[in-house]
């Protein structure tokens, strides 16, 4: 799910949550914009956003501080996100939520979350991915629970060229111990959260696609071989794949027979992503171009292409 962040309609916590959820339940008794709010009340409170724009923060007054603390956290199970522009990727998350014994965290209006966000932090961010529901949590002991959630990506959908490479995470959680934004007599002091800002998180990099031809096949030993390719990769943006241009390739052989690859050379890309270079024939065996990704762009290798020696 996307967030595009609009510091000018509304600052911090509730820029990235409110907008990004309609005020429908995500799971359980409270919705994704009253816990943004709550949450927003007490980053402006301790002096971490103005909050400025809008008056929610001051509304609801100061919640107290929830005696709670994450660790273990594991977003994708530590690897890079990937993506292309089509399909959907599910992210797994997955981290330890240690709390004090009266903290029940099987309540209904007790809940938890981890979101990826791209920018200096959580409340300066750009751009930011949650789940469509709050993370579960399995009690291990009496203070120490197990918590798991998902984010699902719709590439084209939820993100933009320029949000690719290294991104952060937010975790907090939340106990609204009975109380109800909508009524009357609710009471923020009542209303228990913890955060944890700048979590390190994955690089969310833009899917690449290369590919390799030699030619001419067969060809004589000792005659020259012109082995051409191209790379692309994933333009969020425009729903397409187009040429990266200026990039760094390596090409490599394998002789017929063996396992090891080795680099023959380094050649860089055209402005539209094309490779040409020629080799000499020297014995069979396979060719292929190796990319080994850059901050914003996954690596791979293309498919081998077998080139007969004669």
């Amino acid at each position: 799910m996307r967030i595009r962040a609009t510091v000018a309609a509304v600052s911090g916590a509730l820029a990235l949550s409110a907008l990004a959820v309609p005020a429908a339940q995500a799971d359980g008794s409270v919705s994704r914009a009253d816990a943004a709010k709550i949450l927003a009340a007490g980053q402006a409170a301790s002096g971490k956003s103005a909050f400025s724009a809008s008056a929610a923060a001051d509304d609801v007054g100061k919640p107290y501080a929830l005696n709670a603390s994450f660790s273990n956290i594991k977003i994708n199970k530590g690897k890079a996100i990937v993506a292309g522009i089509t399909g959907t990727i599910t992210v797994p998350i997955t981290y330890t939520l240690t709390h004090g014994a009266d903290v029940d965290i099987t309540a209904e209006d007790f809940f938890t979350d981890v979101e990826l966000y791209y920018g200096a932090s959580y409340v300066d961010s750009d751009f930011g991915l949650l789940g469509d529901d709050w993370a579960h949590c399995a009690a291990a002991s009496t203070t120490v629970a197990n918590c798991a959630q998902s984010i699902v990506i719709q590439p084209t959908r939820d993100l933009f060229n320029e949000s690719a490479g290294k991104w952060k995470a937010f975790a907090y959680a939340e106990a609204w111990n009975g109380q109800d934004l909508g009524s009357d007599d609710f009471d923020a002091t009542k209303v228990g959260v913890v955060e944890k800002d700048l979590i390190a998180g994955p690089s969310l990099l833009r899917a690449a696609k290369l590919s390799v031809n030699a030619t001419p096949e067969p060809v004589v030993k000792g005659k020259t071989i012109t082995v051409t390719g191209k790379l692309t990769r994933a333009n969020w943006d425009g729903a397409n794949y187009t040429g990266y241009a200026g990039q760094s390739v390596q090409l490599q052989f394998r002789k017929n027979g063996t396992s090891a690859y080795t680099v023959v050379k380094t050649i860089k890309t055209t402005t539209k992503g094309d490779l040409k270079t020629t080799v000499k024939a020297t014995a069979d065996g396979y060719f292929r171009y190796v990319f080994t990704g850059t901050a914003t762009t996954g690596a791979l290798g293309a498919t081998p292409d077998f080139i007969d020696v004669k």
